[in-house]
């Protein structure tokens, strides 16, 4: 089944190419059935990018999506012309009456900065509380599921000694919990940050569980007690280079960097890496999508309840 994007958004031609079926507004009109309605609030600085990421990610399942791409009002992207944004996003103000079945929050490149300093922080914590009556389910990626465990549950992040990049090894600690249902003991998932989460914060809550965890990485996946709000603290959504994009950014800024950790084959960045992650990002969307927005959400929205 599609997912339906906006007309003419950069995505439909790249992945109509990959033999992915995107369906433009004009063809979904003539379908009778109700799309699960999936906002994202793309915080990263190369939207395009991203976007492209995660509507690959979102078109791979059964399910019919309608797709809404959501910006702050309170802050202007540099890296993305304002005609894009015009023409494909929607300001958070303009949907803040609608109801959503599914929300992604996406990473941001501030982690350096204290939470309340962040110039959108106002808005995007008007957006949490949103979430609570509006929207059924909510993954968090990177950044946003620190900004989230901190907004929820007064969680702290932690900056580390250097970035942590790379390709890591992460397990599964609870098995039987449908979000991770055909996910193998051990899978690889990127990471791109500069602080983290501890466990201990997390389960002294009392309202979290932690579905995965790395030995180098640390916590991946949180889970709230009601399977209604997310936090991946990697990045499952990137592309094959996205990681090596970033490292060569830094390198030509002059910044002293470390080489992606278990990404270029002989630790070698003229060497073309590897997508070790691709199946495990692919399910772990599928499986939210299925198990948590699709059998969950009430068929009529008007319904959706705060727990």
């Amino acid at each position: 089944m599609p997912i339906k994007i906006p007309e003419g958004l950069p995505a439909e031609k790249i992945l109509e190419n990959e033999k992915i079926f995107v369906m433009p507004e004009s063809r979904a009109l003539h379908q009778d059935i109700r799309p699960l309605r999936i906002a994202v609030l793309n915080l990263m600085p190369t939207k395009i990018v991203t976007e492209t990421q995660l509507v690959r990610i979102l078109s791979n399942t059964s399910l019919q999506v309608e797709l809404t791409l959501l910006f702050l009002s309170s802050h202007t992207p540099k890296n993305t012309s304002s005609e894009h944004m015009d023409h494909f996003y929607t300001r958070f103000g303009d949907v803040k009456d609608q109801k959503f079945d599914g929300l992604i929050i996406t990473g941001a490149p501030v982690e350096k900065i204290d939470f309340t300093d962040v110039r959108y922080w106002d808005e995007l914590c008007e957006i949490f509380a949103w979430c609570k009556t509006n929207v059924f389910s909510t993954i968090h990626i990177c950044w946003a599921a620190m900004a989230g465990l901190h907004y929820h549950y007064g969680i702290p992040k932690y900056a580390l000694d250097k970035k942590l990049s790379g390709v890591y090894s992460h397990r599964v600690m609870t098995p039987h919990h449908p979000l991770l249902r055909g996910f193998d003991e051990e899978f690889f998932v990127p990471h791109s940050r500069y602080t983290e989460v501890h466990e201990d914060d997390i389960l002294k809550t009392g309202k979290l569980e932690i579905l995965a965890k790395s030995d180098e990485a640390g916590v991946y996946l949180v889970s709230d007690r009601h399977a209604r709000k997310f936090f991946v603290t990697g990045h499952p959504e990137y592309d094959f280079d996205t990681l090596a994009n970033e490292y060569f950014r830094d390198i030509n800024k002059g910044l002293s960097i470390d080489i992606p950790a278990h990404y270029f084959p002989g630790n070698n960045p003229q060497n073309r890496p590897l997508n070790r992650w691709k199946s495990a990002a692919q399910l772990l969307f599928s499986n939210w999508l299925n198990y948590f927005v699709y059998q969950m959400t009430p068929f009529d929205l008007n319904e959706l309840k705060e727990v």
